[in-house]
């Protein structure tokens, strides 16, 4: 919004100059480069950062592919992953491969859940 209202005053201000066009393509610049500094850059940073932690895996977690085989990390070293299935096969992937760890969801049972069914009076 604010670079709206900028832009529109510089327009206004420069319609009376003579080097108008100049002032303009100057400000548009500034307007886009503030929002690729304060804003685009470090949101991408975050990103790569979230990216390589995801996709850091030792000898003995759980990982996923990008093809989403998922299987235990049994091998790793600068050029190749082996994942090991539950089957005992063992596949080799080159890290970039490597999509995440794999973190299985556990779904936490209610307390109804844990409850021991009522018996009905039909049942005695």
């Amino acid at each position: 919004m604010f670079a709206v209202l900028l832009l529109t005053a510089a327009a206004k201000t420069a319609a009376k100059h003579s080097n108008s066009g100049e002032i303009i393509i100057v400000l548009y610049v500034v307007v886009f480069g503030g929002l690729y500094y304060f804003y685009l850059r470090p949101r991408r940073q975050k990103q790569a950062a979230a990216r390589a932690v995801n996709k850091k895996v030792e000898v003995g977690d759980r990982a996923q592919t990008i093809g989403g085989f998922i299987g235990t990390v049994v091998n790793q070293s600068d050029s190749l992953v082996t994942l090991r299935t539950d089957g005992g096969a063992e596949l080799d992937f080159i890290p970039s491969a490597i999509a995440r760890k794999y973190e299985p969801v556990v779904h936490e049972s209610t307390d109804d859940d844990a409850e021991e069914p009522k018996e009905q009076e039909g049942d005695k």
